[in-house]
C-alpha cells in the first residue's frame, strides 16, 4: 500500500500544473495587449498593402486611422474601382468623394463643412463601422517635430485590433 501518497501528490502536481499553465496564458494575454505598443505605419510602409500583391492584405488610412479593408476587395482590390485609395492616407478624397489624383492625401485644409461632415460620417459609418483598425499613419501619431502626440489615445478608438502580421 506503500505507493497510495505519491500517487495522490503526483495528481496534485497535475492538477496544479493545469491551473497554473490556465492562469499563466490568462495573465499572458491580458499582460501582453495593455503593453504591446501600436502599430506605426509610415507612408512607404503604407504603400505595400496597395492591392497589388495576391494574399496580401490590403490596407488604406483616413483621418490617419489604418483600415484593414481587404474584406472590400472588389472595392479597394486590384483594378478595382476604389483602388486609388488604398495604400495611402485617401482623408481628403473620403470627404470629397474622389479619386482625382490631387485628392488622395491626409490634408484637409481648404475643405468646405459639407466635405468634412461628410468626411465624418463616412469615417464613422462606414470604415470604423466595417473595417478592422489595425495601426495608425506616423501623422497621427506623431507631432509635427517627431514627437510623441500627447493627445493620441488609441484606446478611445473603437474596434481598435492589434493584429500580428508577420
Amino acid at each position: 500500500h506503500a505507493g497510495g501518497p505519491t500517487m495522490a501528490t503526483a495528481r496534485l502536481c497535475v492538477l496544479f500544473f493545469l491551473l497554473s499553465a490556465t492562469f499563466g496564458q490568462d495573465f499572458k494575454l491580458k499582460y501582453r495587449s495593455s503593453t504591446k505598443p501600436v502599430r506605426l505605419f509610415t507612408e512607404e510602409e503604407l504603400q505595400r498593402y496597395d492591392g497589388s500583391e495576391e494574399g496580401q492584405p490590403i490596407y488604406m488610412a483616413v483621418k490617419g486611422v489604418v483600415f484593414d479593408v481587404t474584406k472590400g476587395k472588389e472595392f479597394y482590390g486590384k483594378d478595382a474601382p476604389y483602388n486609388a485609395l488604398v495604400g495611402k492616407d485617401s482623408t481628403r478624397a473620403v470627404a470629397k468623394m474622389s479619386l482625382d489624383p490631387s485628392d488622395l492625401t491626409s490634408e484637409v485644409t481648404g475643405l468646405t463643412d459639407e466635405q468634412l461632415e461628410s468626411l465624418n460620417s463616412v469615417f464613422e459609418g462606414t470604415y470604423k463601422a466595417k473595417y478592422p483598425i489595425v495601426g495608425y499613419t506616423a501623422s497621427r501619431i506623431l507631432n509635427e517635430d517627431g514627437s510623441p502626440n500627447k493627445d493620441f489615445k488609441p484606446e478611445d478608438q473603437p474596434h481598435f485590433q492589434i493584429k500580428d502580421e508577420f
